[in-house]
């Protein structure tokens, strides 16, 4: 973090409440690096304007002193105002981020503020007066009937409420008018001040002169004033003019206006100057060194033939005019009190304070603060969040958490401001955890976030992806009735685009564009995050979009990132048409435009028509970059056309565009790859003779080309050569020489470049990487996998490639655990994974035994970008490489998230508990994706199989493999092995081999004779279909009780032909029930029972005889017509795990024995009319726990108020 200025324009004298607002603004860099210019790092530009305060208290002073004497209005114009002063952050030129400006309140002449800030009335006849003024363009209809009856205070209250700079000059001219008008000295400061601030520098002119011609001496304040206007417009070096002007007038600065001076010197970074008048003043001097202001000031006879220019006239007109004292004689040396000044005022400490703070001079500051301590001068607010700031953004955190201490033993509370300069640098110090505590501690300090605090809040956490942290502080904001600001959008934006939730990234855009304000540089980052992604189609609809919105045209970087989202997903032709159609509708291209269409369409090959466009921009006058040229010379290189190529570098070396090091390589290597050893040469000789060294590029094309023609000896004498060169060879040109050994496969050779590199502690992740290879593709796969715990233990481990190639070792070795320590390794530091990981993700999933159907799945949806695909194929590794904790962790992350997940989450959730050896869980997933309603596929039921078989659930295997078996899932081979395998976990190898069979017969039919298929359907039929007999005889099976959509089942009949019933499933069959009961003695065979009977029309009750099912680990009867209480027959169903009685019409009061359902985790009773207490349910291991829309009364037990999901 740094300290930095604020721009002159934003800060200054008497312009305390119209404080530049808070703004980022959009660097205009290259297309390539445009982003939401928002950064970690919060700028604190700590001008503090603290002598406006006094200097509106002086000009109060002075306004009522009209009527006294010149000793008591000088008492008066000293004054100072200890209220403490407020912070803002405002924008940083075009630097990236923000900044934080302190800024005081400003005093308005006869206004006075009450403490919630709002201004007092006015008394007397100023309303009516100022009201008139207001919807009255004639001023004297508007004042001639009041003017006699006003006070000199009252016409000042006048003229300083005009909105224009126009209107005070109309008010003024007049006043003066009027016969009675007597000329002061605060009505022109008044004036020029307006005009000041308009920048309407003629016009100040000539108020001058009108001034000294009417005898109206300047004052402290006038020239205060002035120098803060000046400073303001940026005009730092003629502001301080003045002071010059002072000193010949025979006024001494006074504190203020010494202040303000410092402040002048600060902001244009001048500090050293700074410090030096401040210390001169100090000695009662006024010395400006480095200006030339004597024979500026002197040169009263001085005549110009020319126009005048600003300068000019600062220099000349303007200074020989302004009224003097006859009394008083120009200031020297020795006509100045020499006595040593102290500042007295707290607003000067600040500066000074924050002037040192801003030169890096640390003790300096230090040594302000504790001689204004030991001064007895009241510290403030500002004066703690300047130093606070100080020490923290130079690495003394400590020190700044020492000073809030301090601040509030002195009963000083931190404001906002102080807990945002906390945030942002607990944040830039990656301390998380402490910045959202700041911001948390605002509101319980009784503040309120402002709009800094929420831009930097937003900013650390979408930085980071906390999307659910992200939408609480919006959902916080929204209650407050605080908008998202537009420096935000582009990062909550980014965010979301990243996690592919497009839809909420829609949605936050369309709230933040609905009043038409957003600038064009918001819309460009927007634009340019949906283009970061390859997302064209949105980027355009985000571009078009601003062309609905009425008056509103498009900036030329719009256009620029639109180029850049068209040329990321190589739409040539439309990014040609956009840039063709764009001067039509009034924008004209840069050199931006220029440069980035150029290297765009050389990129994708396109280079005639980049060529094209580089005449056109040269014909525009716009000067083609390096870069521009280079890559249309690698676009003729890499399509052999060698000869275009050697005319774009001799034009460009026309242009005087120095060639650099990319374009020799790219002519060197083209040479080479053709054999055309002597051009290659003959470039590589100018290049040297240019004084470019060889990188890289030009070393690699260099050995590439003598490899190419088989002389390793000439690689080898160049390799040998640069040895010789100050400082040998770099690392890239040792790289580069052990890459050609690695090609040749000269493993000795590539060995001695490898142990000399390691030696002098230069070889780095490339070089590892090389040696792994080449030991990898020789198949001495120990001596690769040295290398790569080589690598580890050497701390090169920093990013996502290095990552990828030592993973990329394990998983080809099949040591697939350590591929997946590594990858949490990657999470833990989080290093986002990039393309080449998942790359490697997928060969250890294949490696590990994942169905080739669960990862072409996972594939899929990765490529597609769905959200939470990241997330589950990170999961489903962990879980196969046996992971199982890191799996259920990074799993919790999509199980847990509000937004709707797709079939390939939900199978990847089921592996991963199934995996880990909690089938309840699996099996809770499973009923949960079908609440969703979300049909299982093919990876599902393999994932369900594996679960039922780790669980010794045979009847779960046979109701899928029935499905596979009778066509209602297409055949499978992954699914036939899964059905095998878990035949043979739950110890049924009889089965196993039936299936076996099965498999052969479905994938190898010509295997087999008709009279063994015969059979062995035969032996399928007798174990599994439950035949229905002319005598309808009872069968005893093992199975599922499906019902889908059949207009008739026999309920209670047919119920009793199954004694071995794994799950009843009438789930939205509407079919209707006079009632519900039925005898559960004759399905006492039913073990871990699953019954789906929402979504019907059942009536009655519910059974009594419920309390028999002692096997019930799950029933849904939500959605039905259910009456009267429900029944208390729980104490026998210890396994029951989720129960949903919601949606019916229940009524009564809980039964004493749900007190017994030990395993009960979900519940859901909505919609019901239950009444009591929820006493029973508190001691349950609940949840999931909804209980809306019902009768309950009495208080809700503590316990229950912990559940996770309580609704």
């Amino acid at each position: 973090m740094i300290l930095q200025n604020c721009s002159s324009n934003q800060l200054g004298h008497e312009n305390l409440h119209n404080s530049a607002q808070n703004r980022i603004v959009y660097s205009p860099c290259k297309l390539q690096n445009l982003r939401p210019c928002f950064e970690t790092k919060v700028f604190m530009g700590l001008n503090c304007v603290y002598n406006h305060h006094s200097l509106a208290n002086r000009r109060d002073g002075s306004l009522r002193s009209l009527s006294r004497s010149p000793k008591t209005d000088q008492t008066h114009a000293r004054r100072t105002n200890s209220h403490a002063h407020e912070q803002n952050f405002c924008g940083a030129g075009v630097s990236p981020g923000f900044k934080l400006q302190c800024h005081s309140r400003k005093l308005v002449l006869p206004t006075k503020t009450t403490s919630n800030g709002k201004k007092k009335r006015y008394g007397g006849i100023l309303p009516s007066i100022l009201r008139s003024l207001e919807s009255e363009d004639d001023i004297e209809k508007a004042l001639k009937l009041y003017y006699g009856k006003l006070s000199p205070k009252e016409q000042t209250v006048i003229l300083k409420e005009q909105r224009s700079w126009e209107k005070v000059v109309r008010v003024f001219d007049w006043m003066k008018s009027q016969k009675d008008y007597l000329p002061n000295v605060i009505h022109y400061n008044v004036v020029l001040r307006a005009l000041g601030r308009a920048q309407k520098w003629d016009e100040l002119r000539l108020c001058w002169i009108e001034m000294a011609r009417n005898g109206v001496l300047p004052t402290n304040n006038t020239y205060g004033m002035l120098v803060d206007v000046y400073g303001k417009a940026g005009l730092g070096k003629e502001a301080l003019l003045w002071i010059k002007h002072m000193k010949v007038r025979g006024i001494f600065p006074d504190e203020v206006t010494m202040n303000t001076i410092v402040q002048v010197l600060k902001d244009g970074k001048e500090y050293d100057r700074a410090d030096r008048f401040y210390k001169e003043w100090c000695a009662g001097r006024i010395e400006l060194d480095g200006l030339d202001l004597d024979s500026i000031a002197d040169s009263e006879s001085g005549s110009y033939a020319e126009p005048i220019s600003l300068k000019r006239f600062l220099s000349t007109e303007l200074f020989k005019t302004g009224g003097r004292d006859p009394s008083v004689k120009i200031l020297s040396s020795s006509d100045v009190d020499c006595s040593v000044r102290k500042p007295r005022l707290t607003t000067t400490y600040n500066t000074l304070i924050d002037l040192y703070g801003k030169a890096g001079r640390l003790k300096d500051a230090a040594d302000v603060f504790g001689e204004m301590l030991k001064s007895g001068v009241a510290v403030d607010t500002i004066t703690f969040n300047t130093m606070i700031f100080i020490c923290g953004s130079h690495g003394h955190l400590s020190e700044a958490e020492t000073l809030l201490k301090k601040m509030e033993e002195k009963g000083i509370s931190p404001d906002t401001k102080t807990y945002n300069i906390f945030l942002s640098l607990y944040a830039d110090v990656g301390n998380i955890d402490a910045a959202l505590q700041c911001y948390r501690k605002i509101k319980e300090a009784g503040l309120s976030p402002d709009v800094v605090t929420h831009r930097a809040v937003l900013h650390i956490l979408c930085e980071r992806n906390m999307i659910e942290e992200v939408e609480a502080v919006i959902e916080e904001m929204e209650k407050s009735g605080v908008t998202i600001d537009e420096h935000s959008l582009p990062v909550l934006i980014k965010m979301y685009v990243n996690e592919g939730m497009l839809d909420r990234a829609k949605t936050i855009f369309e709230k933040g564009q609905l009043d038409g304000s957003l600038s064009s540089r918001t819309y460009a980052a927007i634009i340019d995050a949906y283009a970061d992604k390859g997302l064209w189609a949105d980027a355009e609809a985000v571009f078009y979009r601003k062309w609905e919105l009425v008056g509103q045209r498009k900036d030329v970087v719009e256009y620029n990132v639109m180029f850049k989202a068209y040329g990321k997903s190589k739409l040539y032709d439309k990014a040609l048409s956009l840039f063709n159609g764009m001067k039509k509708r009034g924008t004209w291209p840069d050199d931006c435009s220029y440069n980035s269409l150029i290297q765009m369409l050389s990129g994708g090959n396109v280079v005639d028509q980049a060529r094209d466009l580089l005449s056109e921009m040269q014909g525009a006058r716009y000067k083609p970059h390096c870069q521009t040229f280079s890559a249309v010379i690698a676009s003729y290189v890499h399509l052999g056309r060698l000869s275009d190529a050697v005319d774009v570098y001799q034009e460009m070396v026309r242009t005087g565009i120095k060639p650099n090091e990319l374009v020799y390589g790219s002519l060197i290597d083209g040479f080479a790859e053709v054999g055309r050893f002597d051009e290659a040469l003959h470039y590589f000789h100018i290049m040297e003779e240019n004084g470019i060294s060889a990188n890289k590029v030009v070393l690699t094309s260099m050995i590439k080309a003598y490899s190419n023609v088989g002389s390793l000896d000439e690689a080898k004498r160049l390799y040998e050569k640069m040895k010789d060169l100050e400082g040998g060879p770099d690392i890239v040109a040792s790289n580069s020489m052990l890459n050609l050994y690695a090609d040749l496969g000269m493993v000795s050779d590539a060995r001695l470049v490898f142990d000399d590199l390691r030696n002098k502690g230069s070889a780095d992740g490339i070089t590892f990487a090389i040696m792994m290879y080449l030991y990898k593709d020789m198949g001495m796969l120990d001596e690769a996998i040295d290398v790569a715990e080589e690598m580890k233990q050497s701390g090169l481990l920093r990013d996502s490639v290095s990552f990828n190639k030592i993973m990329a070792c394990y998983a080809t070795n099949g040591q697939l655990v350590e591929c997946g320590k590594l990858l949490h390794k990657m999470v833990t530091r989080n290093l986002l994974p990039d393309g080449g990981t998942f790359r490697v993700l997928f060969t250890v999933l294949k490696k590990g035994g994942v169905p080739t159907e669960a990862v072409t799945q996972l594939k899929s949806f990765y490529h597609e970008g769905k959200p939470f695909a990241r997330n589950a194929v990170i999961t489903c590794v962990f879980s196969t490489v046996g992971l199982h904790a890191f799996a259920l962790e990074s799993c919790e992350i999509f199980i847990k998230s509000k937004v709707g997940l797709d079939t390939f989450a939900y199978n990847v959730a089921i592996y991963a508990y199934g995996a880990s050896g909690d089938i309840n869980k699996a099996l809770n997933i499973f009923m949960k994706m079908q609440d969703e309603g979300i049909e299982p596929d093919l990876v599902t039921y393999i994932n369900l199989v594996v679960c039922y078989g780790k669980a010794g659930m045979v009847e779960g295997v046979k109701r899928i493999y029935s499905q596979l078996k009778y066509g209602k899932i297409e055949p499978n081979e992954s699914l036939f092995k899964a059905v095998i395998d878990a035949y043979r976990n739950a110890n049924r190898r009889d089965l196993a081999e039936l299936v076996s069979q099965e498999m052969r017969f479905a994938f190898e039919p010509q295997q087999y004779s008709e009279s063994e298929l015969e059979e062995y359907n035969s032996d399928e039929a007798s174990l599994d279909e439950p035949a229905t007999s002319a005598k309808k005889a009872k069968v005893e099976i093992d199975g599922m009780v499906d019902v889908d959509k059949t207009p008739f089942f026999p309920y209670q009949s047919c119920i009793t032909q199954y004694k071995r019933i794994h799950t009843i499933q009438l789930k939205a069959t509407q079919m209707m029930f006079d009632n519900l009961d039925c005898n559960a003695n004759d399905i006492n065979c039913i073990r871990s029972l699953i019954c789906f009977l929402s979504d019907n029309q059942f009536t009655g009750s519910i059974p009594s005889s419920l309390s028999s099912l002692s096997q019930l680990s799950a029933m849904s009867l939500n959605d039905n017509q259910l009456t009267g209480e429900i029944p208390d027959a729980f104490q026998d169903l210890a396994g029951l795990i989720n129960l949903d009685l919601s949606s019916n019409n229940l009524s009564g009061q809980l039964p004493t024995s749900l007190e017994s359902l030990s395993s009960l985790t979900t519940f859901h009773l909505q919609s019901n009319r239950l009444s009591g207490t929820l006493d029973v349910l508190q001691d349950l291991p609940l949840k999931d726990l909804n209980i809306e829309n019902n009768l309950f009364n009495g208080p809700i037990p503590q316990k229950l108020l912990s559940i996770p999901n309580f609704k």
